[in-house]
């Protein structure tokens, strides 16, 4: 079975959705091999299917100077953050090829990250099945939001490796409030300063258990 691995650097968040959504047609009428974006967003806030402009606790003025876009969007959850140092991987994947359901997919996907984290940095990480997303201690490192259309997936997972956490403070992320949750990443876990080692180590590492999880055995890079 056959992944297309794009690397894309840092992409708009709206023109990433639209190679998508052209990536997903070409997927459905099977022209392409399933398919994964690799990339950043410059600052961004998404709403999900369920969030609310509540969600976004920053006015329209803190929201400009910190240079944020908001995008309403066609995922699956809340509100989230997206920005430089946050891999993001978007799955253009048939899910029901080899009988890939959805529950199997994304509790996958979840455990892909809890595997990696422990395998690689030594960090203890879990999956909530009451609160989505992959978590280390209270704080949520990986965002996780899936859409299904004609049986081939959009979006995907966002992994805090190094990214600037105050960001998040303009938004309820994914839902979460109050019990001392929060968000984390990789260079706050490890105590490190964010460099462009780390950023390309998790990008390589993710990649390798993505193929391996899901059983691709031909992979092409551009």
């Amino acid at each position: 079975m056959k992944l297309s691995v794009l690397y894309l650097g840092q992409v708009d968040y709206t023109r990433a959705y639209e190679l998508q959504r052209k990536l997903h047609d070409q997927r459905v009428q099977e022209e392409i091999p399933d398919t994964l974006l690799l990339l950043e967003h410059p600052p961004v806030f998404t709403l999900g299917k369920r969030g609310t402009k509540e969600d976004i606790t920053w006015n329209t003025e803190q929201c400009q100077a910190r240079g944020v876009q908001i995008v309403q969007t066609d995922r699956g959850g809340q509100v989230t953050y997206h920005g430089p140092g946050q891999l993001v991987g978007y799955l253009i994947v048939n899910l029901y090829r080899r009988d890939r359901h959805i529950r199997w997919f994304v509790g996958e996907l979840e455990n892909i990250f809890v595997r990696v984290l422990k395998a690689h940095w030594g960090i203890d990480a879990f999956v909530d099945e009451a609160n989505p997303g992959v978590w280390v201690g209270k704080n949520k490192i990986t965002a996780v939001g899936i859409a299904i259309q004609q049986k081939v997936t959009l979006h995907g997972f966002a992994f805090n490796v190094n990214p600037d956490l105050s960001y998040f403070s303009g938004i309820i992320p994914c839902g979460i409030s109050g019990d001392g949750r929060w968000v984390t990443s990789l260079a706050q876990e490890l105590k490190s300063p964010p460099t462009p080692s780390l950023f390309d180590t998790a990008r390589q590492v993710v990649l390798d258990e993505f193929v391996h999880t899901y059983g691709y055995d031909e992979v092409v890079s551009t």
